[in-house]
């Protein structure tokens, strides 16, 4: 019962936590980007545009956030820099487009901002790209 009450901490677990919520994190946010790539001819003219970029401009940024990004999270390859763009791309959608109701409509993005935000403050830990690539 000590145990289950301790703040403390195994390096192995704090690896095996970041290597769940990297990998989840990524691959549940892959098929959001790949979806928008292969329609991308029908959503370009209708999607968001952000800061007046335009709207094909804003629909390549979100999916190279999700879908190149993502997968660099899942693989843990330059995972920091990869969560940049992903925690721009929530931040938009939970309080651009959805106006802040991170409880409704934006629950989904909020979880997924708070993913991106905890990876990139902690680093993808020893299980990834990443950590072999700094041995």
């Amino acid at each position: 019962m000590k145990r289950l009450l301790s703040v403390a901490y195994r390096e192995w677990a704090f690896d095996i936590a970041m290597l769940l919520l990297r990998a989840g994190a990524g691959a549940l946010i892959i098929p959001h980007g790949y979806d928008k790539l292969i329609h991308f001819a029908e959503k370009k003219n209708s999607f968001m545009n952000f800061m007046g970029m335009g709207s094909s401009v804003s629909l390549s940024l979100v999916i190279f956030a999700e879908f190149f990004c993502g997968m660099f999270i899942a693989l843990g390859l330059f995972t920091r820099l990869a969560a940049i763009p992903l925690i721009i791309d929530m931040s938009v959608v939970v309080f651009k487009a959805n106006h802040g109701d991170i409880f409704g409509k934006a629950a989904d993005g909020t979880m997924f901002l708070v993913c991106f935000l905890a990876l990139f403050l902690c680093g993808p830990g020893r299980a990834s790209a990443d950590g072999l690539i700094n041995k």
